[in-house]
């Protein structure tokens, strides 16, 4: 069976003036000249992508989109018109966004995230911007502390909504943020927290004993750079912690209090200092 919007495994059938038949099962797919590779011959196999033209036959090419059915990848803007989003996704035909699978208004040049889905009943190939809906709703495969794959696809007053392991929906959080991030990203990362109604939170750094000592390690070089003291306590609010030592309030506190058990600083209503001040 074809599979549509996908690569295939196909065995050339028939030669016409225009290009090759090729064969899977009992259905053909027509292989256009311009992309037949001068060695095919008959019974031969070739790998191909399947999709259909504009008037929905289906269609052989060897080349290689930016994305198949089933992926979420970000995407360039190339036309808008009254009823969808063209997008260029490495073929001829671009790929449509139609409004109603928009979430909001786009422009030439623009890169969206979108994901490519299959019309089971024309097999058209199109894309869908509304994410979150896109994204499995049951979280069985994971785990907190799991590392994971994400792809970052917006931004809210919140923080970074992101595409976890091509599958699911998560957010980092604005307050774990500690690095630059932009739409279209593709970065590490860990799963925090698996909520009652199915949403997760996410972080960047590994979660566990290894984040407290990278984290304690930077408190530590901090204020060897400053002298050994630091005006900095629980009351600092979380902005000048971040400024002071590029970590959230919350990250600061587990890992200053790992210190503190452990001998290296000092903390006063004042500041915290090291034990031990740099020679």
């Amino acid at each position: 069976m074809l599979k549509i919007g996908e690569m295939n495994e196909l065995v050339a059938e028939r030669r016409l003036e225009f290009g090759f038949y090729l064969t899977c099962g009992e259905e053909e797919v027509l292989l256009p000249n311009k992309y037949v590779p001068g060695d095919l011959s008959i019974g031969d196999s070739i790998r191909v992508f399947v999709y259909t033209d504009s008037e929905d036959r289906l269609l052989a090419t060897t080349l290689t989109p930016k994305a198949m059915v089933g992926d979420y990848a970000l995407l360039k803007v190339k036309d808008v018109t009254d009823f969808g989003t063209f997008f260029d996704w490495g073929l001829e035909k671009d790929l449509l966004v139609p409004l109603n699978q928009q979430r909001h208004n786009m422009a030439i040049g623009q890169r969206h995230v979108v994901r490519l889905c299959l019309d089971e009943t024309t097999r058209r190939v199109y894309g869908t911007t509304r994410i979150s809906r896109s994204c499995k709703q049951h979280t069985n495969e994971l785990l907190p502390g799991q590392e994971v794959h994400l792809l970052i696809y917006n931004i809210t007053r919140l923080g970074y909504q992101a595409v976890i392991n091509q599958c699911y929906d998560g957010m980092v959080h604005k307050n774990e943020i500690f690095t630059e991030i932009t739409i279209g990203d593709q970065i590490t990362g860990y799963i925090s927290k698996i909520r009652e109604d199915g949403k997760i939170d996410l972080v960047l750094k590994k979660p566990g004993y290894t984040s407290i000592s990278v984290s304690a390690e930077k408190i530590i070089t901090a204020l060897e750079n400053a002298g050994g003291f630091m005006p900095c306590t629980d009351k600092t609010v979380p902005e000048e912690i971040y400024n002071f030592f590029s970590m959230s309030k919350k990250e600061f506190k587990r890992a200053a209090g790992n210190l503190l058990k452990t001998g290296k600083i000092l903390m006063t209503d004042k500041g915290i200092s090291l034990k031990t001040p740099p020679s």
